[in-house]
């Protein structure tokens, strides 16, 4: 068995990012991958501005008591007066500064009356005035290609006039289970046979990630029917995942469908826990990843193996989100041969402090842990793992993202 970091690796490099790109516009940006990197084009703010509502003076005019005529009332997007000497000019938030003021006094430092104002409290020189060019400066980086857009992204875009950006495809994937027990939901179901749960899960999970599930197949336990579904998944996708069948029973029938069309296995068995029976074959320069059958199983293969992968064809800048140590509570020492990858809660303990509670039943087939736990974490093969020791914790909010 290949060790889970050396698979990790593996499936992360397994291919590299798409090159198709496509112009979209900022309605449409949120969650896509910026394909290029920006520079900006426009100074932000592109005049120098108020950023209060308040007087534009000289502080040279400023005397104790004293009083300043108002020479104009100018709002955001009117164009100031230069401003007279001796004069105070009324300004709103994001007014443009008039030529000849030096100031923003706010107006809770002022007392207005006959179209005079008095200023309170003594200004000081550039006080309340926000620069050109203060937030961005044309020509400076903007965003890096590889970017996942999110709102925060799409503002900074639009406040460069920008109504359309270019991003990567979206990555096109298939998802094909197996098994002949299995039927879809929502259809009748005798003693025998369970509900195929692995296709809207895997279809939820590519979502999550900003891909497209461009179909979802299920094939029947013989070659015959694997072969004519992996042909359609390979001629319309980008990247193929197929769950259950690459175990080592007589219907196990994934991997010798693999090798009839062609594909190269460079990977068979992780010595992690759940998700031991893992496949990854190169089938006409597309990568084909085969999970485990059990749901809880194809899902934490899916959030450690599968997303790094995903990622990289997608071309973003971050492959593998960041990982962090908590305590893990235990009330006995936990030890396996292979590392395992708890579901777990991250809570906070009494101290404040954040601390991992594992689900009680960690079977492979315990469907209701997985929207139960927030995360994954890591134990060690081979070594005890105590109560309050520090051990990895691969956060879903990230790690299926």
């Amino acid at each position: 068995m290949l060790d889970f970091d050396q698979a990790q690796t593996l499936l992360a490099n397994a291919a590299g990012p798409l090159q198709r790109h496509e112009d979209i516009g900022l309605f449409d940006a949120p969650g896509r991958v910026l394909a290029a990197d920006l520079t900006a084009t426009v100074d932000i703010p592109p005049a120098d501005n108020s950023a209060m509502d308040g007087y534009a003076l000289r502080v040279a005019d400023w005397r104790a008591g004293g009083r300043l005529p108002i020479q104009q009332r100018c709002y955001a997007g009117d164009v100031p007066e230069p401003l007279k000497p001796g004069h105070a000019i009324r300004l709103f938030t994001g007014s443009l500064i008039p030529d000849g003021a030096d100031t923003v006094v706010m107006q809770e430092d002022t007392v207005e009356a006959d179209n005079q104002v008095e200023i309170t409290r003594q200004p000081a020189p550039n006080q309340h005035i926000r620069r050109r060019g203060e937030d961005t400066m044309t020509g400076t980086p903007l965003l890096p290609a590889g970017t996942v857009l999110q709102a925060a992204h799409v503002a900074l875009l639009a406040s460069q006039g920008l109504a359309s950006v270019s991003v990567a495809a979206q990555l096109r994937v298939g998802i094909l289970t197996t098994g002949d027990e299995l039927v879809p939901p929502g259809t009748p179901r005798a003693p025998e046979q369970i509900y195929n749960s692995n296709g809207p899960m895997l279809a939820a999970l590519v979502r999550g990630l900003g891909a497209l599930p461009v179909h979802v197949l299920h094939a029947r336990d013989t070659e015959a029917d694997l072969l004519a579904a992996f042909t359609t998944l390979l001629a319309d996708c980008d990247l193929v995942l197929s769950v259950g069948g690459v175990s080592v029973g007589e219907r196990d029938l994934v991997k010798p469908a693999l090798a009839a069309l062609g594909g190269e296995l460079s990977l068979w068995k992780v010595r992690m826990k759940p998700g031991k029976p893992v496949a990854l074959a190169q089938i006409g320069g597309k990568p084909v990843v085969s999970l485990p059958g059990n749901p809880v199983s194809a899902y934490a293969v899916f959030a450690m193996l599968v997303t790094p992968l995903m990622r990289r064809m997608q071309g973003r800048d971050e492959i593998f989100p960041p990982v962090s140590l908590l305590p893990l509570r235990t009330e006995h020492p936990r030890q396996d041969s292979r590392e395992e990858f708890l579901r777990v809660q991250r809570r906070v303990a009494d101290d404040g402090s954040g601390e991992l509670v594992a689900y009680g039943h960690q079977g492979s087939g315990v469907i209701s842990s997985m929207p139960w736990a927030t995360g994954l974490a890591r134990l060690p093969a081979d070594v005890p793992v105590n109560d309050r020791d520090r051990v990895p914790y691969y956060d879903l909010r990230h790690w299926l993202a």
